[in-house]
């Protein structure tokens, strides 16, 4: 890199997931530098302003999408400014890099990405846990065969969080859906990286809590969103897949973590991921048993990343590794994975969840992007 400028990032959202996952990858890749916050709370845009070390900041996305030092675009708002704000982006000839949903629907998720690819910038959906170290083992064992035929994709994302207000993203009109659309989105996604596009779902979504109580016990409208979702589907491969994920099953905190179990079957042998365990893995074959393994070496970081596999708290550090990809797309003049065609396919099945429900029905996926 010594013989080119740093890829120049500025962050729009200044909140949680940008201090926890994508302001420690740009710190640690020599090869990019953070130059520009963006956030409407402008006592957090101080506050991140110290932190972070930067200072160029403003309340007004507007100002990022417009700078022209600035390279590339990591949206990390709520759902409802995703689209604006990232079309914006895009339109000024910036790189982006969105936290996912894309949108409220397919349909704008869609719109993301023609725009994305007819500017010719590059796109990426900020989908976690592809980067995970036990993840990208599981699909290494699927992809190379070691599991014989994929029959059969499972995932339970479990999370323990109050029942008190989320604040937007308990309203459809600024999240679309609750859980489904911030959990098990990302499932729907990683199945579909190990065993190909799903043909057809089968849905259902629950509201058990009110939500109508904020943190500190004042009233406010109640949720009209998930906070459980499942579905069965069948892929295009002929394999079945049953995931489920809610926010509300008490026990399952973890310091924050929750539970996750995704695992694959094949016709000669299973392979099980972990959220609380992404270092190993849990493989068996006919007639044996599920037997903890570690995931090797090769496996702990995305190939050049300068993350040391064995250090950190290994379900955090691994997040890491969304911008390392993000940049080298950039660098290396190539699509990111997973980009925006990936974050609206993944988001199509989601809204045909909503679709099977509502309907009581079998309902096939229609993810044109045209």
């Amino acid at each position: 890199m010594s013989d080119r400028k740093k890829v120049r990032i500025g962050i729009i959202g200044a909140g949680a997931v940008s201090d926890y996952h994508h302001v420690p990858g740009i710190r640690i890749d020599n090869r990019c530098e953070l130059v520009a916050i963006c956030d409407p709370n402008e006592a957090l845009l101080e506050q991140r302003k110290s932190e972070w070390g930067v200072t160029k900041a403003s309340p007004n996305y507007q100002d990022i999408a417009t700078d022209p030092d600035i390279d590339a675009v990591i949206v990390a708002t709520p759902n409802f400014v995703h689209r604006e704000q990232s079309l914006a982006c895009i339109e000024n000839g910036k790189h982006v890099m969105c936290e996912k949903p894309l949108g409220l629907n397919f349909q704008q998720s869609a719109e993301m990405f023609r725009a994305a690819r007819d500017k010719g910038v590059r796109h990426m959906t900020a989908f976690t846990y592809r980067f995970a170290p036990s993840m990208r083992y599981v699909r290494h064992l699927v992809k190379t065969g070691a599991l014989g035929q994929p029959r059969h994709f499972r995932s339970q994302r479990f999370l323990d969080w109050d029942e008190t207000s989320w604040g937007w993203r308990q309203y459809k009109d600024k999240a679309g859906a609750g859980d489904l659309f911030d959990m098990t989105i990302h499932r729907i996604d990683f199945s579909q990286d190990l065993m190909g596009p799903i043909k057809s779902i089968c849905g259902a979504v629950a509201q058990f809590a009110p939500r109508n109580k904020t943190a500190d016990g004042k009233d406010c409208p109640p949720s009209e969103v998930d906070d459980w979702s499942s579905l069965i589907g069948i892929f295009e491969n002929g394999a079945t897949g049953v995931w489920e994920g809610s926010t509300l099953m008490k026990g399952h905190h973890n310091n924050g973590f929750g539970y996750e179990w995704a695992e694959v079957n094949g016709s000669e042998g299973s392979a099980a991921y972990q959220l609380t365990d992404p270092n190993n893995v849990i493989i068996g074959k006919h007639g044996g048993t599920m037997e903890k393994v570690p995931v090797p070496d090769e496996f702990l970081v995305i190939e050049g990343s300068p993350r040391d596999g064995h250090k950190g708290v290994p379900s955090t550090v691994f997040r890491y590794d969304l911008v390392y990809e993000f940049v080298s797309a950039i660098v290396e003049e190539r699509d990111c994975v997973p980009g925006f065609d990936h974050g609206a396919i993944a988001q199509c099945v989601a809204d045909s969840v909503l679709n099977s429900f509502e309907k009581r029905a079998w309902v096939d996926i229609q993810s044109d992007l045209g």
